[in-house]
């Protein structure tokens, strides 16, 4: 790990909490549409039409919204209530306005990272809404470079590479999710850092059994410096 010059952080669940303000609203979600199906039910036909919808939309809360429409009109058969999409949307734009407060030890990691290294933001999501919550969080400063990505494939991280005027070796990124923050990188032949938070989207949960010399396993990610020396 001598050789790594540039390290690269996912935003959301790394750098500040996210899934668990979705789940939250997808539990409100569950409740609003209670007298249609279960909840259990309500979830599985969400995540079906969320992920059906990630080439279309992409990743975020605009997403998130419009897929909550759409499956409440396919599970109502065409019958929600103008007043009820109008509180799914109020569901949707409250996670615009969610709290961004980075999580413990990320402020104090970077800053022990900066100027040793260049650092990046390599994160999927709506562009507007990831850009506005890096200003929020306080912590745009130590980043060299902000890549907001519409996915995150092998291709992806080497173009980042490129774009960074890095080689696969020189490069980590430290990440919550195995199917897009680890598997492709080791992939694209750089190293990853895998830093689990309590709360996984089931659309981002990768293969646990992962093993490879560039994979590292922290628990949290105030380890990543005593990791590089």
């Amino acid at each position: 790990m001598n050789k790594i010059q540039v390290i690269a952080f996912d935003a959301d669940d790394i750098l500040w909490a996210n899934e668990s303000y979705f789940q939250a609203r997808e539990a409100d979600y569950c409740r609003l549409l209670a007298d249609v199906l279960p909840a259990e039910d309500v979830s599985r036909e969400l995540l079906c039409t969320e992920t059906q919808n990630v080439a279309l939309y992409g990743y975020g809360a605009k997403s998130f919204t419009l897929s909550m429409i759409e499956t409440a009109l396919r599970i109502t058969r065409g019958q929600v209530t103008g007043d009820t999409i109008a509180r799914i949307i109020e569901l949707g734009k409250s996670l615009l306005d969610m709290p961004v407060v980075p999580l413990p030890g990320v402020e104090d990691t970077l800053a022990h990272l900066a100027g040793s290294y260049t650092l990046a933001v390599a994160t999927k999501g709506d562009l507007l809404d990831q850009q506005r919550k890096l200003e929020r969080s306080g912590l745009a400063g130590y980043f060299d470079h902000v890549e907001i990505m519409s996915d995150k494939r092998p291709d992806d991280y080497r173009r980042l590479m490129c774009t960074l005027g890095c080689r696969p070796e020189a490069f980590l990124m430290v990440g919550n999710s195995l199917k897009s923050d680890i598997e492709p990188v080791l992939a694209a032949g750089a190293w990853a850092a895998h830093v689990p938070f309590h709360v996984t989207w089931a659309h981002e949960r990768g293969d646990d059994r992962l093993t490879s010399d560039r994979f590292l396993h922290i628990s949290r990610i105030s380890d990543l410096p005593a990791l590089l020396g």
